[in-house]
């Protein structure tokens, strides 16, 4: 951090964990007036405690109150603001009909957009707020005409740019990543240095407001049991079986599937009109492309087709690909060849080296399935 700067009035958006804890004590030091917030967007009850080792949720009363002492141990001023009802209307909404669409949905990234750098941004600059800082590991450069780049975090396994692809210029103005020039070992190690409570805390895996990481129960209690059961079918229409939903299932997947085979079988997509879960062997997921809408171009929007990489998931690898912009926000995507897991629903995230140039939500694979179930 530059201990030079203007002195600058920051919101910092804290979970009760590692990153968001040093994020905001780095501020500190720099000599900032850091306020530490806290998003409520569950309500307690539904929120388990770190006791039955499921504290994903940064709403959980373990997490809060983790957020809060470090906050007192800064010194720093700490609320706790409440999204409850609007996180259920835009991200879990959202999650449930996703899946009964025949989608697989990316809350996190949404939730970005949505919440933290929507509500929670504008929440902060209402307050008086210059900026609102993160634990993520991605970079911002800002350019002399005023131009805003995101770049990957400097950390390989911890980059998290690909989540921030559907943030505006106007939001990546207003926004600060502390930790994107550092590694996770690094930040333990200020963690340390800082005394903070929270230096050997654990990082959860889950989506916060699924901390059993069972996704089907909360698809169930949302609508119901034994809806949009039926067939499992191969490509060419051959029954090979039942299934208990069709949102139980995504492309790639080969476990749960409870059909005998000579060979493994791969989910190859999921036909919501007529209840069906597509199937088949494994090269039959390779895609040559696909069709993304929902297009947010952080910088500005080509004017022709453009070479650059992409991921179709976030620990998916980067692949090289052609970008042809299309009308509107949507844009087609030419892998260099052919990649398996295109799935309709996730994201897909477009670079051009460490630059992250925008990104949108995958529609379908081209080619999903044969002629013969068109």
């Amino acid at each position: 951090m530059n201990k030079s700067a203007a002195k600058k009035r920051i919101f910092v958006a804290m979970s009760g964990g590692v990153d968001s804890s040093v994020t905001a004590a780095l501020l500190k030091e720099d000599g900032h007036e850091v306020i530490g917030v806290t998003m409520q967007v569950l309500s307690h009850s539904s929120c388990p405690s770190a006791d039955d080792n499921r504290y994903g949720s940064p709403s959980s009363p373990d997490n809060i109150h983790d957020a809060r002492r470090v906050a007192e141990q800064l010194d720093i001023p700490f609320y706790v603001v409440n999204f409850e009802v609007e996180f259920k209307r835009l991200i879990i909404d959202y999650f449930v009909e996703e899946y009964f669409r025949g989608r697989t949905p990316n809350p996190c990234a949404l939730c970005n957009q949505r919440i933290k750098f929507g509500l929670l941004l504008k929440k902060a600059e209402e307050l008086g707020a210059e900026f609102l800082a993160t634990g993520h590991y991605a970079r911002l450069i800002r350019e002399e005409g005023g131009r805003i780049q995101l770049l990957k975090g400097v950390d390989e396994n911890k980059d998290q740019s690909y989540f921030l692809f559907a943030l505006t210029q106007e939001q990546l103005s207003r926004s600060l990543f502390p930790l994107g020039e550092m590694t996770k070992p690094e930040v333990r190690r200020l963690a340390v240095r800082f005394g903070l409570r929270v230096a050997e805390k654990e990082e959860s895996q889950e989506i916060c407001f699924i901390p059993d990481d069972d996704y089907v129960r909360l698809l169930e209690d949302a609508k119901g049991k034994g809806i949009l059961s039926g067939n499992i079918v191969d490509s060419r229409g051959n029954l090979l079986g039942r299934h208990l939903g069709t949102y139980r299932y995504t492309v790639g997947q080969r476990k749960g599937l409870g059909i005998a085979h000579p060979h493994p079988l791969y989910v190859l997509g999921v036909d919501t009109p007529r209840k069906e879960v597509i199937v088949g062997a494994r090269e039959e997921l390779a895609k040559s492309g696909l069709t993304a809408s929902g297009v947010n171009w952080i910088s500005h929007k080509p004017n022709s087709p453009i070479k650059a990489s992409c991921k179709i998931r976030y620990r998916h690898r980067e692949v090289g690909c052609t970008i042809i912009p299309m009308e509107g926000d949507r844009a087609e995507v030419r892998f260099d060849g052919k990649e398996n897991g295109v799935t309709p629903g996730q994201a897909v995230v477009f670079y051009k080296g460490e630059e992250v140039l925008g990104g949108g939500w995958i529609e379908s694979g081209n080619d999903l399935f044969p002629q013969s179930r068109r």
